[in-house]
């Protein structure tokens, strides 16, 4: 099976003191709504992403981290929102406050080369915690800055990009976006290549609002249930390249053969693997929760540009019983039935629900839920700042039982998804002798 285990390598990072990079121009001091879609509890948190970039000799000279601070404070003149703060509005709606007072921003240097990361770049990775320092009182909700940038040069002449956004502000497409612009600026753009665009209200529940599907992944589930966090999490990752996504698929009954998507396969694997590994009540119910990018499903589709969260999170939801159970087929119906149902009008039902319980609910919080965001169609290595394109660029970790799907390379050179998964470290064990079991063509 092919896993990507934390390569034993330790190093040392000298920061320079953190610093708020404001905008290079006057802009609007105003406060802008975020939609019904943005203020909702299961949005409120940290994600982290991270870059590798290999030395390019046609830029040498050149500091990455002073070239990257520029056209962020560049960038920032266009994307003035994310130099604000969040405060609380009535009812404990989140509201930005466009200070202009500016992101947080780290220089670095490390006394390690790319090449010793090793060929096969895919998280956890070592030392994460340097490379992304958690500056003191900065990862709050409220007054706090809403980006964490961090630019470390390496000893052979590369650099790590990592960054740390709020979700409340954006998701992934919107934070590709805004890095672009960046990439752009920093190539000698005076301009963006795509207008931001705020219009928040397009993604606000209807007036008055209606709640009109059943939202399974907003279930308020009883007190009994296991709660996340629990205790002794490890993380890591595994690497699905062709070799492996076939033996899977030959799992699958032949109606569903050649239909099923990739992400399905995978997430069907994964939920049931999961699923097994935390022991949990047979008769306790699951929730498999995939992320939905929904801005082609409005007519006409959402502004190019929106950088806004345009994602739902239809589940399915089973019993342990029946899905452990049932054939690996069961599950990917299940799967299916549950992205047919990404619609504007589920969207805007679900926007009503959180209109009238926000703050209550956030299946992040409990371990029978899973959630699966596809990040290997965003383009986020395709982002350069002038050192070509990054060797890796994606999610630098599962964010508790939100876990992503990333394009990478093995060891081999093989193109394919890696997934990173944090469980309690018992359960890991047992997660990767069941998906190692299936990767030699048994069914769980």
């Amino acid at each position: 099976m092919a896993i990507a285990s934390s390569i034993p390598l330790v190093f040392s990072v000298q920061r320079c003191k953190p610093e708020l990079v404001a905008p290079t121009k006057p802009t609007p001091h105003e406060h802008k709504l975020l939609s019904d879609i943005d203020d909702q509890a299961a949005l409120r948190f940290q994600v982290p992403f991270i870059q590798f970039y290999k030395y390019d000799p046609s830029m040498q000279g050149k500091d990455p981290a002073e070239v990257i601070r520029e056209a962020l404070a560049n960038a920032l003149v266009f994307y003035y929102p994310f130099a604000g703060r969040l405060r609380e509005g009535a009812n404990g709606k989140l509201i930005v406050d466009c200070t202009g007072e500016g992101v947080m921003f780290i220089k670095a240097d490390a006394d390690v080369t790319l090449e010793q990361f090793g060929k096969a770049l895919q998280p956890p990775f070592p030392c994460f915690d340097e490379l992304l320092y958690d500056v003191p009182d900065s990862k709050g909700m409220l007054n706090c800055p809403l980006l964490l940038i961090q630019v470390t040069r390496l000893k052979c002449g590369g650099f790590i990009f990592a960054i740390r956004f709020n979700h409340v502000i954006c998701d992934g497409i919107g934070l590709k976006q805004f890095m672009s612009t960046i990439s752009e600026m920093a190539r000698g753009a005076t301009t963006c290549s795509i207008s931001p665009i705020w219009e928040r209200h397009l993604l606000d529940a209807e007036d008055p609002p209606r709640v009109t599907f059943r939202h399974h992944e907003y279930d308020e589930v009883e007190p009994t249930a296991t709660s996340w966090p629990l205790g002794n999490l490890v993380q890591r990752s595994f690497f699905f390249g062709p070799v492996e996504v076939s033996t899977l698929r030959s799992l699958l009954p032949l109606h569903l053969f050649h239909c099923t998507t990739k992400f399905e396969l995978l997430t069907a694997c994964l939920w049931r693997c999961r699923t097994i590994a935390l022991n949990l009540n047979p008769n306790e119910k699951v929730r498999m929760i995939c992320v939905g990018n929904i801005r082609s499903k409005f007519n006409p589709s959402l502004p190019l540009g929106y950088y806004g969260n345009a994602i739902v999170f239809p589940a399915a939801i089973t019993t342990i019983r029946n899905l452990l159970h049932n054939p690996i087929g069961y599950t990917v119906e299940l799967l299916k039935q549950t992205k047919a149902s990404m619609t504007k009008e589920y969207a805007k039902s679900v926007a009503a629900l959180m209109v009238f319980k926000a703050k209550q609910l956030n299946f992040t919080a409990i371990v029978g839920s899973f959630v699966v965001s596809d990040l290997t169609k965003i383009g986020f290595e395709d982002i350069d700042f002038g050192w070509g394109k990054a060797m890796f660029a994606g999610a630098a970790k599962a964010v508790g039982v939100i876990s992503f799907f990333i394009s990478t390379k093995s060891k081999k050179g093989e193109v394919g998804t890696s997934v990173p998964i944090c469980l309690p470290a018992p359960a890991m064990e047992k997660f990767e002798k069941e998906l190692d079991n299936m990767l030699k063509g048994h069914p769980i």
